[in-house]
């Protein structure tokens, strides 16, 4: 008797536990299983606040070596493409969209055929961009398949030339310009702009613009016979509203650009007075990060403010002047606006990038909800689904509302190589050059 009930009482105690083990050893497992879950969902909010700090500038090609020296070739491919899938071999053909330039006059008008052989591939770093939350970085590959040319054929009036050309740049861009100012005043002068001729509407964006970099041959023997001396007996001055086109040689950022940060752009078609050349293709421009404002939390974009101070030409001296920018051409997916002081402003989340966010914060608040009730069901053995539902139901508020506070706004991005229009503040006064008038070589 003594014996029996010695066996009920160790099994009244051992089976209880027993279960209890059991129960306990299911549990852990469950909370190892959900823990990972756990640590990719926290990964993916991690990332997503961060990745904007950790992308890197936009990889474009290593060209411009020489500030003063370079053609810059703006080519509007004739049919659409993914620079991805092409190979070795295959031809790209186009046309010009605006006219090329040298610090001599025009070599080559807009509309030349143009013509490509692809050399080889190479894995390039993807641009920084405001397209798409941030979070979405974390699954978009890092380098992309890029098309290296060697040698670009254009064809013009007097012949075909073959250039040396490095590749800049492949994508459908689109032109953003300030708005309206109400002018001042009159200006004296007539003042000649150079417009490109070529698709720069949105409609005719279909196919991708490419981007390259000449090597200039005529430079050296030009600069040898004339020395690039000006002629000091007189000045030209450029008034007040001219405008001047001009490709940016500096990333430049709302993230990661400071107040003060120095800025140099190239001047890709000449500024004209009275059919004179004032600025030659190829001057160099300063400015500088004037104000930034980085992207905040609660989805507020960031915006940007640059002004140019000075201007070099080629084989000339630095000359102070004062101008903002009016228009920039952007990749065609970008979001960035100009008000009328000049200032770029990111735009506002719109419905794909919401989608987005909300679509991560309920699947981090399900996550929240399932593992905190899993941990305490685990830890305390009479919790129950019904009695963890309301602690489950506050943490996945709490997830929530961090991921959906802390979500940043769209950057403003101005890769190198950005086209940008500029125009002067006041008049700029420049040392006659000793060539008068601009030289042109296809009409």
């Amino acid at each position: 008797m003594w014996i029996f009930q010695t066996q009920v009482r160790q099994t009244g105690i051992i089976v209880p536990l027993c279960i209890g083990l059991n129960r306990m050893a299911e549990g852990s497992r469950l909370m190892r299983i959900e823990m990972r879950r756990v640590l990719l969902a926290g990964a993916v909010l991690a990332g997503s606040v961060v990745c904007w700090a950790t992308d890197s500038p936009s990889g474009s090609a290593q060209g411009l070596a020489s500030a003063h020296s370079g053609l810059y070739v703006k080519v509007q491919l004739d049919n659409p493409w993914k620079a991805s899938k092409l190979k070795p071999g295959d031809v790209v053909e186009g046309k010009l969209a605006r006219d090329v330039y040298s610090s001599n006059g025009k070599l080559f008008a807009a509309g030349s055929p143009v013509h490509l052989t692809v050399d080889r591939m190479e894995k390039r770093r993807r641009a920084a961009n405001d397209h798409w939350p941030g979070v979405i970085g974390l699954f978009t590959p890092r380098h992309e398949n890029y098309p290296v040319f060697e040698i670009a054929t254009i064809s013009a009036a007097s012949g075909e030339s073959r250039l040396q050309v490095t590749l800049i740049s492949i994508s459908r861009r689109r032109e953003v310009h300030a708005q309206a100012r109400q002018k001042t005043g009159p200006q004296g002068g007539n003042v000649e702009v150079n417009e490109s001729r070529g698709a720069h509407e949105s409609e005719k964006m279909a196919a991708p613009i490419v981007i390259l970099e000449a090597v200039d041959e005529s430079q050296e023997s030009s600069s040898a016979s004339t020395g690039g001396a000006p002629d000091l007996s007189g000045t030209d001055t450029l008034p007040a509203g001219t405008a001047c086109k001009m490709l940016l040689l500096t990333d430049v950022s709302a993230s990661r650009s400071k107040p003060g940060d120095v800025l140099r752009a190239r001047l890709i078609e000449p500024a004209l007075l009275n059919s004179r050349v004032v600025l030659q293709a190829g001057t160099m421009f300063e400015g500088k990060v004037v104000r930034k404002t980085p992207p905040r939390w609660g989805s507020r974009a960031g915006s940007l403010a640059l002004a140019f101070t000075g201007v070099t030409q080629p084989h000339g001296h630095p000359v102070p002047i004062a101008a903002s920018l009016a228009g920039a051409e952007l990749d065609r997916m970008s979001h960035t606006r100009i008000d009328p002081e000049g200032q770029l402003r990111g735009d506002h989340p719109g419905k794909a990038w919401m989608a987005i966010n909300i679509g991560v914060t309920a699947g981090l608040a399900k996550e929240a909800d399932d593992t905190l009730q899993l941990i305490i069901e685990a830890v305390v053995s009479t919790a129950t689904d019904a009695s963890t539902a309301g602690i489950g139901r506050i943490a996945a508020g709490a997830v929530s509302g961090i991921y959906m506070v802390s979500r940043r706004g769209r950057d403003v991005v101005l890769p190198r190589f950005t086209e940008m229009d500029i125009t002067l503040d006041r008049p700029l006064s420049i040392p006659r050059n000793a060539e008068p008038t601009i030289s042109s070589n296809d009409n």
